[in-house]
């Protein structure tokens, strides 16, 4: 049985918000056995935790937030993501505001960060979920879903559907393996069209995004060079394991059709209630 683990020792990344524009400091600190990942705020009285679970999502909107006791952050999605590619089981997020830092608006950043900060093995058993049967959620009109499958080992399979000609349906199958996962997932970045940027700045969103994080095109083409020709469905990829981490540690395969945070984490949530 695989042990249980935690980082070796704290790291710490300071950067703007995707969403929210401001200024964070965010810590990650090594926790005991069966912790989990838990973020913390340390701006708000008494330090409030937040443990990043299915059942505390409150929002999926353009993000995934958590929220628990009256406190929440949100946009955790890609710092997820790479805790669980790094395998990590238990870790301690203080951050002094509501959102992760957008780094490089992917997950690259945090999971290089983790490879150099190392992780530490526990005495504990690692608690894996096992995907044992079918899970399946789909969008009212039936058009988009996302599935659970049993698989020895943990696999992502995305079919991205757009109808702008410069990307159209896009499609990747990978095994997820940490050596996978910092090649072909973890530097793929979010995506906006231009025209929605001015819609979402209005609605609070997006303040901190900068041709620098986030990939953008208009009719005419993008604004700034792809890492993949194939980026926006290796980031959908990248959002999948992080809010499929929000059921725990997964042996099993995703299977998803232009799923998004909320289908997502609906699975997540029944996963966890069936096997959590």
């Amino acid at each position: 049985m695989q042990k249980q683990a935690t980082i070796a020792a704290e790291a710490a990344y300071t950067g703007v918000g995707l969403h929210s524009g401001r200024q964070v400091h965010m810590v990650l600190k090594p926790a005991p056995e069966d912790t989990g990942l838990v973020f913390v705020r340390t701006d708000l009285p008494e330090r409030p935790k937040i443990h990043a679970s299915a059942a505390n999502v409150t929002s999926t909107m353009r993000a995934t937030t958590v929220e628990e006791h009256g406190a929440k952050v949100f946009t955790i999605e890609h710092l997820m993501s790479a805790l669980h590619a790094a395998h990590i089981d238990n870790c301690f997020i203080e951050m002094d505001a509501e959102e992760p830092p957008v780094a490089d608006g992917a997950a690259l950043a945090f999971f290089e960060l983790l490879e150099r900060t190392g992780c530490r093995e526990q005495a504990a058993e690692r608690r894996e979920i096992v995907i044992d049967r079918v899970y399946r959620i789909d969008d009212e009109q039936h058009e988009r879903f996302v599935m659970a499958l049993p698989y020895d080992g943990f696999r992502v399979s995305f079919t991205s559907l757009n109808p702008h000609r410069l990307i159209g349906v896009q499609y990747e199958d990978f095994v997820l393996t940490p050596e996978v996962y910092k090649q072909e997932i973890a530097p793929a970045r979010t995506i906006a069209y231009e025209q929605e940027i001015k819609q979402l700045q209005a609605m609070g969103m997006g303040l901190g995004g900068s041709l620098d994080t986030v990939i953008v095109y208009n009719d005419e083409g993008w604004l700034n060079p792809l890492h993949f020709s194939d980026e926006l469905v290796r980031h959908k990829i990248l959002d999948v394991v992080g809010d499929m981490r929000l059921a725990g540690s997964l042996r099993g395969h995703i299977i998803a059709v232009a799923s998004g945070h909320a289908l997502n984490t609906q699975l997540a949530r029944q996963i966890a209630a069936a096997l959590g």
